[in-house]
């Protein structure tokens, strides 16, 4: 699925953060619930609630055109009077701005400023602290004139970076950067050039997210395809549906894993030290084809698009080729409903959660188009046991659709705040929403 940034803006940054605390909705892990599997794990966003597990294996997989394939994109609405995100009982949800345009990936940098990447409108903005009425008490931004940015990334990895890297779109850059700065001090330089997604070549999945290897000795970028199942024997896809590698300077480029159709989201895990990966699979199979996914990566991992998915299912529109690769396709290891848009993804490492949530992923799911029933619009949760994935995932912030099924919310970017809380950034409302643990 191309990644779609439908904006519904507010224009205004709200005079007070307003706040709501969830109560009456107790996670499955508190409440003993049972998780929900088979068929009845693939659901649509009504069945969605904090705590609400699922678990999809293969064996839910249904039959290539299964059902119709449908354009059923989400209708933005401004928030309704009342409406608001919801989280597990014990956790409060704030808004800690709004009015911001086109808000996408969110990182803390080491001093604990948040970085966000504005899009749209090609710039990264810093936002510092919380004021007596929680909002923050500074906003700026740090550099301007990027094209699509998306990644953030500060370099070398560790207390005192001296770069910021940003995944924009055609080229990784960076701008010089030491901890407190809050405009670029120096020029942007170039990094590597990458497929484009908008200058060079326009049309595909366009984000570009990037992250280090704890050592700093590596760089990973994620690269989407142009197609959707690389219709056409001509579609350039050099370089695409890839997670490529280089050094920090740009140099010895190879493909790290390839055949993943548009990893938008990368994480490192702070415990094993592995690269994530947050996948959106392919469209056009029906309701419950294809999921979309979240796994480990594997080095030289092979993930089967466009001929495979999901281990050795061959997509109809690629009978019988490469047949040689279909022993070859690795299947991931946490599979979502499909069409949910997996976007961004980190791991809890705050120490205000509950002790189980620590280590634990946490994904934003941007909403379905491509589905009768809405899925997505929510941020769930992927437990672990010692990093390694359980294969389920709960939801853990919804309410972002109305009761008529319309969407006033999108969440993209988490990140996790210097004070343990949650940040989620929303690119259909234009705002950040703040989830904390309750004293």
């Amino acid at each position: 699925m191309m990644n779609r940034s439908v904006r519904v803006l507010s224009g205004l940054i709200l005079s007070s953060v307003v706040a709501m605390t969830i109560f009456g909705m107790i996670s499955a892990q508190q409440s003993g619930a049972k998780t929900k599997t088979g068929k009845d794990a693939l659901g649509d966003w009504t069945t969605d609630a904090p705590g609400v597990r699922r678990l999809i294996t293969v064996n839910e997989l249904p039959k290539p055109y299964d059902t119709e394939s449908v354009d059923n994109g989400p209708h933005m609405v401004p928030r309704p009077e009342g409406a608001w995100p919801k989280a597990p009982a014990g956790f409060k949800v704030e808004q800690m701005i709004t009015g911001l345009n086109n808000p996408r990936e969110i990182v803390t940098a080491p001093n604990g400023d948040l970085f966000i990447a504005e899009s749209g409108p090609g710039r990264i903005r810093i936002l510092r602290g919380r004021n007596d009425t929680g909002k923050p008490e500074t906003n700026e931004v740090f550099a301007t004139g990027l094209h699509q940015p998306f990644g953030i990334a500060f370099y070398p990895p560790g207390p005192n970076p001296e770069y910021i890297y940003i995944g924009d779109t055609d080229f990784v850059v960076r701008f010089p950067y030491k901890n407190g700065d809050l405009h670029a001090t120096g020029a942007q330089e170039t990094i590597a050039a990458l497929p484009g997604g908008g200058r060079l070549r326009g049309g595909g999945h366009w984000t570009r997210d990037v992250r280090f290897r704890p050592d700093g000795k590596k760089m990973y970028v994620s690269v989407g395809s142009l197609t959707n199942d690389f219709e056409g024997s001509r579609s350039p896809e050099d370089r695409r549906a890839d997670i490529l590698e280089f050094d920090p300077d740009g140099k010895n480029e190879r493909i790290y894993a390839s055949g993943i159709r548009n990893a938008v989201g990368l994480a490192i895990h702070p415990k094993t030290q592995e690269l994530w990966c947050s996948v959106n699979e392919r469209d056009a199979l029906g309701n419950d084809l294809v999921p979309d996914y979240i796994t480990r990566v594997k080095e030289n991992g092979f993930y089967g698009w466009p001929w495979f998915y999901i281990g050795p299912h061959q997509d109809p529109r690629h009978e019988g080729e490469k047949l040689e690769m279909k022993d070859k396709v690795l299947v991931p290891e946490v599979l979502l409903q499909s069409h949910m848009a997996s976007l961004c993804i980190t791991f809890y490492t705050g120490s205000t959660f509950p002790k189980e949530f620590t280590n634990d992923g946490f994904a934003a799911q941007h909403g379905s188009w491509n589905r009768a029933k809405r899925v997505g619009y929510k941020v769930i949760r992927v437990p672990q046991k010692d990093g390694v994935p359980t294969g389920e995932y709960e939801d853990f912030l919804t309410g972002f659709v109305t009761p008529e099924g319309n969407v006033w919310g999108r969440p993209v970017g988490v990140a996790v705040a210097p004070d343990g809380a949650l940040m989620v950034s929303d690119d259909g409302s234009g705002s950040i929403w703040r989830i904390q643990a309750e004293k």
